[in-house]
């Protein structure tokens, strides 16, 4: 699951990389002071912060597919939701990100945000329910 967490939080990174790009084209700034980005790199690394992002829901399908899932959970078949739970906040993320309403970091936003404790919660109960459902 490392490798999960790897391509998770490279997205949240660059999401906050990309909402300090589009501050610094509203201010008509091009440069980042002290970063090695520029404003014209703001789709590309919105790119690949998305990719990353969704990278991250195949890894987590890979795993629910895994020997190991089936070892653990009674219903391992029950956290197949999670890939459409995990798909819909990345998203979810990143169009706030597009719609510059992202304005702190990801995780301060995240623990602000209605939609992510929602989904916290339903993942809470997906996960439970594999792991005690049989």
């Amino acid at each position: 699951m490392s490798i999960f967490s790897i391509f998770l939080f490279f997205s949240l990174a660059l999401s906050k990389r990309v909402s300090e790009l589009k501050m610094l084209e509203k201010q008509d700034k091009q440069i980042s002071h002290g970063r090695s980005y520029v404003v014209k790199d703001l789709d590309f690394i919105q790119n690949i912060g998305i990719s990353s992002g969704y990278i991250s829901v195949l890894i987590l399908a890979l795993y629910i597919n895994s020997e190991h899932v089936r070892s653990v959970y009674d219903s391992p078949h029950l956290l197949w939701p999670m890939c459409i739970i995990l798909l819909y906040w990345v998203s979810h993320i990143w169009l706030q990100v597009h719609r510059g309403k992202m304005l702190s970091d990801p995780i301060v936003f995240t623990l602000k945000d209605p939609n992510s404790h929602v989904v916290a919660a339903v993942s809470v109960l997906v996960v439970v329910a594999a792991k005690v459902l049989g």
